[in-house]
């Protein structure tokens, strides 16, 4: 175990349990620019990562609140894991004919990035609206609380799936801020505990299959999973009891701003 490697895990656990931002969104950057790793290396770690943590995530959401709608979960797996697929065969590709892939993950990671910054941004408003909206949760699904009719629910719902199965397969980041909010969007009238619920199930077989992916592909580094995982753990249950403490109206717009200036970094390499 590294205890640098450990002490990033908690930095990052700790924010995340403040801010509930997801982890990869901050990971991802800090082992590439503060440890030097590939992008390719810190994306798959990362990813398997992710389905890791978020695995315990989906075990307090399913069994003590009820909030994860799985039908809307099979709908947006319907279309980011044959997507993540997808780009995993691209990515083995360009690997097979000798190209570096560095350059794209590069790249993807940056418009991730600043995607997530955008969508902090704008995650506020969307919550204060949902909150007007929302229903009952007992009767808030996929049927009752859709923007559009059922047929095109459904439609754009596997359409959101297979942008995110790309994105997150690419660069890691996406599965957390962008999912949340593209379900918002989607479903101004379900309750946020099952909004939150729901995405973060789909985000467990998407960074699995990813992070699978890259671990065939050799993009994978076991002694920083083992060091990420022993900090993060009490990292995220640190923050999680100081959230209430700090005042969201700062921190959030002040990650999110982060974020924008380490995704223009990545876009400019």
């Amino acid at each position: 175990m590294n205890l640098l490697y450990s002490a990033s895990g908690f930095a990052v656990g700790l924010l995340v349990g403040i801010t509930g931002v997801g982890g990869g969104s901050l990971m991802t950057p800090l082992l590439v620019f503060l440890f030097g790793f590939k992008p390719a290396v810190a994306v798959g770690t990362d990813l398997l990562y992710a389905a890791i943590t978020k695995s315990a995530g989906v075990f307090v959401h399913h069994g003590k609140h009820k909030s994860v709608d799985w039908k809307i979960v099979c709908f947006l797996s319907l279309g980011s894991l044959p997507f993540a697929g997808i780009t995993l065969y691209v990515l083995k590709n360009f690997l097979a004919l000798d190209k570096d892939i560095s350059g794209m993950i590069t790249f993807t990671l940056g418009i991730a990035l600043l995607l997530t910054a955008c969508a902090l941004f704008v995650r506020s408003v969307l919550l204060h609206r949902a909150a007007k909206l929302q229903l009952d949760d007992k009767i808030s699904d996929a049927d009752n609380s859709g923007r559009f009719s059922p047929g095109w629910e459904k439609i754009a719902t596997v359409a959101i799936g297979a942008v995110l199965g790309v994105l997150v397969t690419l660069s890691s980041v996406g599965a957390g801020a962008l999912g949340t909010v593209a379900l918002l969007f989607l479903y101004p009238r379900m309750s946020t505990l099952k909004i939150v619920g729901t995405d973060l199930a789909h985000a467990i077989p998407l960074t699995a299959v990813a992070g699978l992916g890259h671990l065939s592909l050799g993009n994978f580094d076991l002694q920083l999973l083992g060091s990420l995982l022993l900090g993060s753990v009490p990292g995220i249950w640190i923050g999680s009891h100081l959230s209430a403490k700090i005042p969201e109206y700062f921190l959030r717009p002040a990650l999110a701003t982060l974020l924008l200036v380490i995704g223009v970094k990545f876009v400019m390499v």
